[in-house]
């Protein structure tokens, strides 16, 4: 699978095999998905033993690239059905760049786009990608960020006090 390599003004400049990018930590195009039900609680995943890194940590609803020959708007519904088993309405929020190195030697430096959804049935996540999931209220996440760091990924960490429903 390629990425999308970009500026910092997120326009394209190439394409690349998306683990050569991350080993030489080049800007590339993301995207992350918060999910809220009625309740106003997000739905976070717990990324599967498998994943080539931040395994077996929480994170939001979903993340993942565009493909080079897609749009990011179709690529975000077909990554949220494939990662979660569902699809609904998402609202673009807001961009950032962050850049982190894994104790794996991967680097993850991204453009990142925010998007927010709601959803209240209960997902059928793709064991594939993810180990478990839960609602959560985001006072009660938040305060367990601050308690618990370990446990979720970096740019959940990055991205949550930014998240407005």
């Amino acid at each position: 699978m390629d990425v999308i390599l970009v500026d910092k003004k997120d326009k394209k400049i190439g394409t690349m095999e998306k683990i050569e990018a991350h080993k030489k930590g080049l800007l590339h195009r993301a995207f992350s998905i918060f999910v809220f039900n009625s309740d106003n609680e997000l739905l976070l995943q717990k990324r599967a033993d498998s994943k080539y890194h931040s395994p077996g940590l929480w994170t939001n609803t979903c993340c993942s690239h565009p493909m080079p020959n897609s749009t990011l708007e179709n690529d975000i519904h077909k990554r949220l059905k494939n990662e979660m088993g569902f699809d609904c309405e998402l609202k673009k929020s807001f961009t950032f760049i962050y850049k982190t190195e894994f104790e794996n030697g991967l680097i993850e430096n991204e453009f990142d786009h925010v998007f927010i959804g709601c959803y209240d049935d209960e997902p059928k996540p793709n064991p594939d990608e993810v180990s478990d999931y839960k609602w959560i209220n985001l006072d009660e996440l938040k305060k367990d960020i601050i308690d618990n760091p370990n446990n979720y990924t970096y740019w959940l960490k990055k991205i949550i006090d930014r998240i407005k429903i």
